[in-house]
């Protein structure tokens, strides 16, 4: 008789369903409550383990969290049964999920959920955009998730910043197993992200940039004409860029700066030949005496005379 109520009993599993007291993880009893803040599982009593072990529950375990007075509901994983008896202890944006307050009663059920392949994700704020490698974050963020339920808003902690995320989507069902799963993920434009504006690149404005490219343009070649005729020499005619895109500022209109530079031109070398170097130096005759020198303006240096400290051997 007694197996015949075993066969009987596991054809027909009971759930695990109970009532606690909820509270945050801030309020338990233990210095590791990182661990418990950074995912997505909770903490129960040793009684919920012992009722647990005499039902048939599949493994690993998931519950279903509901909020009656809100109508709110969420699903979760168990971390570890060492919490008092009559409570229970969650993350705090799961408090935020279910609109709880702390000692607010809440519905505990066993589930079984599908296996996810499917997940998106909305970020609440632009800064997630600063991240370099997102999917690798929010990856290794999940390891401490047990399943994902859609319209959830999660926390993840980067950097020692707290980033929250909307799940906006999941399959195969609303609420989905992540543990040991191959899941696709994708992004949405986080919560207050614009897109940049882009200037509309119309006829108008092509032929206005053309017309200001053929004024500069004619402005240079009236310059090198000038210099050429003048047997002067105007550098620096190219024109600048900036590696933001923006337009150069030139303190003097490139009109006024050809009207005012001096121009000069160099001599070139016409017997330059490849492969050599040549140094050019200024040949000046040294003056005879100095009032030869200063007669001529010229200038020759070194022409005083020295004393030394030490008295020569010669003059004792």
């Amino acid at each position: 008789m007694f197996s015949m109520n075993l066969f009987a009993e596991g054809l027909n599993p009971r759930p695990f369903d109970s009532n606690y007291r909820c509270y945050s993880v801030s309020m338990f009893p233990s210095s590791d409550k990182k661990t418990v803040e950074d995912g997505g599982k909770i903490m129960m009593p040793p009684s919920a383990l012992e009722m647990l072990t005499r039902l048939n529950v599949e493994y690993p375990m998931m519950f279903k969290l509901t909020n009656h007075r809100s109508k709110r509901k969420t699903h979760c994983g168990v971390l570890e049964f060492v919490a008092d008896e009559g409570r229970i202890y969650i993350p705090y944006w799961m408090m935020r999920n279910l609109l709880l307050d702390e000692g607010d009663s809440v519905q505990v059920q066993s589930v079984s959920v599908p296996v996810a392949t499917f997940s998106k994700f909305e970020p609440q704020n632009v800064e997630f955009l600063d991240i370099s490698n997102p999917k690798a974050v929010l990856e290794n963020a999940l390891r401490n998730f047990a399943c994902l339920t859609t319209d959830d808003v999660i926390a993840i902690n980067y950097n020692d910043r707290i980033y929250e995320m909307r799940v906006l989507e999941v399959k195969p069902g609303n609420a989905v197993s992540i543990i040991e799963c191959d899941m696709n993920v994708e992004f949405a434009a986080p919560v207050g992200y614009q897109e940049p504006e882009r200037r509309p690149n119309t006829a108008a404005s092509a032929a206005t940039q053309s017309a200001e490219d053929e004024e500069e343009h004619s402005v240079l070649s009236a310059a090198a004409v000038a210099a050429q005729g003048s047997d002067g020499y105007l550098a620096f005619q190219g024109a600048g860029s900036r590696l933001d895109g923006k337009k150069k500022n030139l303190l003097t209109p490139l009109k006024e700066l050809v009207q005012n530079v001096e121009l000069k031109r160099g001599i070139p070398d016409y017997n330059y030949e490849p492969g050599y170097i040549k140094y050019w130096r200024k040949n000046t005759a040294r003056s005879a005496t100095p009032s030869d020198a200063a007669d001529s303006g010229s200038f020759d240096a070194f022409q005083g005379e020295g004393t030394s400290m030490r008295q020569s051997k010669s003059k004792k």
